[in-house]
């Protein structure tokens, strides 16, 4: 059996969801509307407290219209050092919105409102204006972290004292919620547009939304329509969202367990240190002389599929299609290839 906890973007619909996709109600969602997709949109802006929600294909193409519709061209736009955004969505931010990254560089794992205010720049006729800030929770490249409501209120005050707008990147905002016991609604409430994805740890094969502003989201359409994001019997997909919603979300508490679980199993091995995980996600820092590319070679042999984040850093990412036992036997498959390459580096070390 393959074990793969490369992403949670990997899960497939379970039985029930491919019954709710087969049985959507459809329509034409580009010409006159798509009810499914309706019912969707309007439950997530009444989730995250927005007045409205747009259904598109990718978190990708709706954090760009997120950026698009909030920063102005020519300027810059404050966001975390390690932020999906800059490192992940092909350098949409000046191909797609015309804007530089101004990334902020905290002194814990994610950047907080005193990092956030330092890296402002005085205003000068020489200098790129910021005209947005973005925050990203819970934070992929730190492992998962969740940035609290506090901070995050923090964070809002400081971009407010400046003039700026806030997109959040809340791909894994359902995660953060339920790690925090903090309603959703309140996290979103620290930020003008707020993307959510659906095909992560919700379980649905495609999916995302992005919720802000009446005024805003409808010239979002626009922007979805010209970034090709227009979709036709798309309620058959956002009926997959809306179960994820009601039957894979009050469950993430699960993979939060797992990921704990494989983190302590992990932790000290051959000199590997793991990241503590606040969510699904678990960083494994692999010591000096480990390539991150031999460990996941050696765990895809015994069927363990992982992701070599950088050359000393390996994610594992606990889901809906790793139970319990899958990840202790993931764990058991680590500790081995983290034995056996490090005595691959001791041989090579004593010549």
């Amino acid at each position: 059996m393959i074990i793969d906890l490369r992403s949670d973007t990997v899960t497939r619909p379970t039985a029930a969801m491919r019954r709710a996709m087969a049985e959507a109600e459809v329509g034409d969602d580009v010409l006159d509307g798509d009810p499914t997709v309706r019912r969707l949109e309007e439950r997530v802006a009444a989730l995250l407290g927005k007045e409205r929600a747009l259904f598109f294909p990718s978190g990708t193409m709706a954090n760009q219209t997120g950026v698009w519709l909030l920063a102005e061209r020519g300027t810059e736009v404050l966001l975390d050092a390690d932020a999906h955004i800059v490192h992940w969505e092909i350098a949409g931010l000046a191909a797609l919105c015309g804007v530089q990254p101004r990334t902020v560089r905290g002194k814990g794992p994610v950047y907080d409102a005193a990092a956030l205010r330092a890296t402002i720049r005085p205003r000068s006729p020489h200098a790129p204006r910021a005209t947005l800030v973005c925050v990203e929770n819970t934070h992929n490249g730190a492992g998962g972290k969740v940035t609290a409501l506090a901070e995050l209120r923090a964070i809002r005050d400081v971009a407010r004292e400046h003039g700026l707008p806030v997109h959040m990147d809340g791909a894994r905002l359902w995660n953060a919620a339920v790690a925090s016991e903090t309603d959703i609604a309140q996290l979103a409430g620290c930020a003008d547009t707020v993307m959510v994805s659906f095909s992560k740890g919700l379980g649905a094969p495609v999916g995302a939304a992005l919720a802000g502003a009446d005024a805003v989201i409808a010239r979002g359409w626009e922007v979805r329509k010209r970034f090709g994001g227009g979709m036709r019997q798309s309620g058959i997909l956002a009926a997959a969202a809306l179960h994820g919603i009601e039957r894979h979300w009050p469950r993430l508490h699960e993979d939060h367990a797992t990921a704990a679980s494989l983190a302590r199993v992990v932790d000290g091995v051959g000199g590997a240190r793991v990241v503590p995980p606040d969510t699904n996600i678990v960083m494994i820092d692999l010591p000096d002389g480990v390539h991150s590319a031999d460990v996941v070679a050696r765990c895809a042999a015994d069927g363990l599929r992982l992701t070599p984040w950088s050359a000393s850093r390996i994610r594992a990412v606990t889901h809906l299609d790793a139970d319990a036992a899958a990840v202790a036997r993931a764990g058991e498959i680590i500790v081995a290839a983290l034995d056996a390459a490090g005595q691959v580096e001791r041989r090579l070390a004593t010549g």
